[in-house]
């Protein structure tokens, strides 16, 4: 019976996990770029980034796809004993959630800002498991 390697599985799944979750944000983005603007126009409107939204969006949708992008394909890389593509996708997923994080505070919207902590650390494990 072959052995499995629990740092693999951990890996691959935690890849996995980061590509689910940036991928389907970021493609949201671009399928409902619409409704993602009117929605995040009004969250900043009273917020210093209220003219910003709509470069801000571009923003974080570019991060969040790279970073998807990146996760999906270091799964695959891990698996042939790789681990460049997923160590850049845990970072860019570090990146886009520090950026939403900013956003959140700004707009004094503090709920939002505590509920993206457990992916702010989920990413940050991804960082040290994949370095």
């Amino acid at each position: 019976m072959p052995t499995v390697d629990p740092k693999l599985v951990l890996r691959v799944a935690m890849a996995a996990f980061l590509a689910i979750l940036f991928l389907q944000s970021g493609l949201d983005k671009v399928t409902d770029r619409k409704g993602n603007l009117d929605w995040l126009t009004g969250h900043f409107a009273k917020s210093p980034l209220a003219g910003l939204v709509p470069l801000l969006l571009g923003v974080i949708t570019l991060l969040e796809l790279a970073a998807g992008g990146l996760c999906l394909a270091g799964g695959f890389q891990l698996l042939f004993g790789g681990t460049t593509l997923a160590l850049w996708g845990a970072i860019l997923s570090v990146a886009s959630i520090v950026c939403l994080f900013f956003g959140q505070r700004v707009a004094k919207d503090y709920a939002g800002a505590t509920g993206l902590v457990p992916y702010f650390l989920t990413a940050m494990l991804g960082v040290w498991l994949f370095g």
